[in-house]
């Protein structure tokens, strides 16, 4: 078992649940969790449940990308190691299909290599086993939060031939039109509010991430190579620029 509680622990008499309930039961947001423990999926079936959240499962790969076609959830839990197609590839095959659904992968792998590498293929965010509830609840409620933050006012973001539509959460360059995940989303729409501005690493991280996201100044790396090869798929010019010792800045080259 990873999780540090148990499968047949009450849940309804802790206080911290309480509390976050009366917060978040009328989001009604649909979670897929995929993992081939069944003690896992029971216990943070559970918990999301009792937290006012539509809660699916699934115990393998195949069967996750199947659920996920017939009814798209708002976010997936993912475990990286599963039986057949694994996590990786499930994130992988979500995010070659544009699907911009919030993946938060769980991975038994502590080690950085191992982490990035969920992330490089599009993960948002990941938790290594063993994990708190407690954490767990707090990530899902975060990327929850960065996915629907937008969608109350319709904003169309524009630069140069680059636009973002924040009801929609998708991005054009001219008429190419260009799919985002969660974290792609949040990171393109900083850049475009903040035009012309360089914006350093520690600011994008602690925005993006949060202050205590331990991944490493190396996964923002990934998420602007991520954009860049988005952005510039169809041979147009590079909008995000490198500054050298301080970060990035949405800016045309003179």
């Amino acid at each position: 078992m990873y999780c540090r509680f148990s499968p047949s622990d009450s849940l309804t008499s802790s206080p911290l649940v309480r509390r976050n309930l009366q917060s978040t039961s009328t989001m009604n947001a649909h979670i897929l969790i995929v993992d081939d423990d069944s003690r896992v999926t029971s216990a943070l079936r559970r918990t999301l449940a009792y937290e006012g959240y539509q809660v699916s499962v699934a115990a393998n790969g195949e069967g996750a990308l199947s659920m996920i076609r017939t009814k798209p959830p708002d976010l997936v839990i993912l475990d990286l190691m599963l039986p057949g197609i694994n996590g990786l590839e499930v994130c992988r095959r979500l995010r070659r299909a544009g699907d911009g659904t919030a993946v938060l992968m769980l991975t038994a792998r502590d080690a950085v290599a191992d982490r990035v590498e969920g992330l490089e293929i599009g993960a948002d965010d990941y938790l290594v086993k063993p994990f708190a509830l407690e954490e767990l609840l707090a990530r899902v409620k975060a990327l929850l939060r960065r996915r629907n933050s937008s969608d109350i006012t319709r904003e169309v973001l524009v630069f140069e031939d680059l636009e973002l539509d924040t009801a929609t959460r998708q991005a054009r360059r001219g008429n190419r039109l260009i799919e985002l995940s969660t974290t792609e989303y949040e990171l393109l729409a900083m850049f475009l509010r903040n035009s012309r501005i360089v914006l350093t690493r520690s600011v994008l991280m602690d925005r993006i991430w949060g202050s205590d996201f331990e991944g490493g100044p190396n996964v923002l790396e990934v998420y602007i190579g991520h954009l860049r090869n988005k952005l510039e798929q169809g041979g147009e010019k590079r909008l995000i620029q490198t500054v050298r010792g301080a970060g990035y800045v949405l800016r045309t080259l003179e």
